[in-house]
C-alpha cells in the first residue's frame, strides 16, 4: 500500500536506450522521474564504467576506470600521449579478453619495460602525462575564427551520442576547419581525448594543426596531451585551470573555454582567432 502523500507513479515509458537496447558504452536500468507532472517510471540506462587493466610487454603500466567500447583505441591513445610509443607501427600485438577487463600490448622492442605502474580514474584528475614543460613552444601558423569554433562545438553536441541518451560521460573530437575528423566518449575526459588520440593513430589521421575540443574542464595533463598531439587549438564547454593556462601560453596552444550560445572565452594565444590580444 502506498505511504500517505506519495506520489503515484505513471507506467514506464519509452527511453533511448530502453533496458532491451542498451547502447554500447550503456547499461541498462530503470528510474523514476520527479517533475511537476508527478513521478514516472523511465526504462532508461545508466552510463557503464569497468576497470580495464593495461600490459605492455607483460608488465602491467595502468589500471585505468573507463566506458568499456573502444578500449583498443584508448590503449593506443594512453601508451602515445605517455610517450611509450611513436606510432602503432610501434606494437606488434594487442589482445583485449573476452570479459574486456585486461589488454595485453606486446610491442615490437620486446625490451621496453615501462618503469612504473599508473592507475587511472574516470573521476577528473591524477593522469600519469608530466606537468612539466617537457616541450618547446609549438612553432606553427594555424589559424581559425570563432566562427569555426562555434561550428565544430555543434559538431561536438551531434557526436554525443551516449550523453544524449543517458548523460554522465564527456565526449572528444578531432577536427579540422571543416568538420569531425574522429569522436570518442568515456566516463573520463582524460580517457576520450586519448581515445581520439589512438583511433587517428589506427586510421593514420595526422593530429598536427587540427582542433581538438571536449565537453570537460582543460587541466593541465589535457594541455600536455594537446601539445603531444600538436593541436593549436584546444576548445571546451567549460573552463581551463590556472596550470593549464600557464601551459597552453608557454607552448603557444589557442586555449577557449565556455563556448556556449553566440559567445566564447579566449583565454590564451587569441592571434591563433585572429583576435587581437
Amino acid at each position: 500500500m502506498m505511504k500517505s502523500g506519495a506520489a503515484p507513479v505513471s507506467r514506464a515509458s519509452a527511453s533511448p536506450t530502453a533496458n532491451d537496447h542498451p547502447l554500447p558504452g550503456a547499461a541498462a536500468h530503470t528510474y523514476l522521474e520527479v517533475g511537476a507532472d508527478g513521478v514516472q517510471r523511465v526504462a532508461g540506462g545508466v552510463i557503464d564504467e569497468s576497470l580495464l587493466a593495461i600490459y605492455v610487454n607483460f608488465a602491467e603500466v595502468a589500471s585505468v576506470m573507463c566506458s568499456p567500447l573502444d578500449e583498443e583505441a584508448l590503449a593506443v591513445g594512453f601508451l602515445y600521449n605517455e610517450g611509450l610509443i611513436q606510432g602503432v607501427d610501434d606494437i606488434q600485438y594487442m589482445r583485449l579478453n573476452a570479459r574486456r577487463s585486461v589488454l595485453d600490448v606486446l610491442l615490437r622492442d620486446t625490451r621496453i619495460q615501462p618503469t612504473r605502474r599508473m592507475v587511472k580514474t574516470s573521476a577528473c584528475g591524477g593522469g600519469a602525462a608530466s606537468l612539466s614543460q617537457d616541450f618547446p613552444p609549438l612553432e606553427s601558423d594555424f589559424r581559425a575564427t570563432p566562427d569555426v569554433v562555434f561550428a565544430r562545438m555543434q559538431d561536438l553536441r551531434s557526436e554525443a551520442k551516449l550523453y544524449q541518451a543517458v548523460r554522465g560521460v564527456h565526449t572528444a573530437v578531432l577536427a579540422d576547419h571543416n568538420g569531425t575528423l574522429v569522436s570518442a566518449e568515456d566516463v573520463g575526459r582524460h580517457n576520450a581525448v586519448d581515445k581520439i588520440t589512438g583511433k587517428a593513430l589506427q586510421q593514420g589521421i595526422a593530429t598536427r594543426d587540427r582542433i581538438l575540443l571536449a565537453t570537460g574542464r582543460i587541466s593541465s595533463e589535457m594541455i600536455h596531451k594537446a601539445r603531444r598531439l600538436e593541436t593549436p587549438l584546444v576548445v571546451s564547454r567549460t573552463a581551463p585551470t590556472r596550470i593549464a593556462v600557464e601551459l597552453a601560453t608557454h607552448w603557444r596552444i589557442c586555449l577557449v573555454g565556455y563556448v556556449r550560445g553566440g559567445s566564447l572565452r579566449v583565454y590564451t594565444t587569441p592571434e591563433r582567432l585572429g583576435i587581437d590580444g
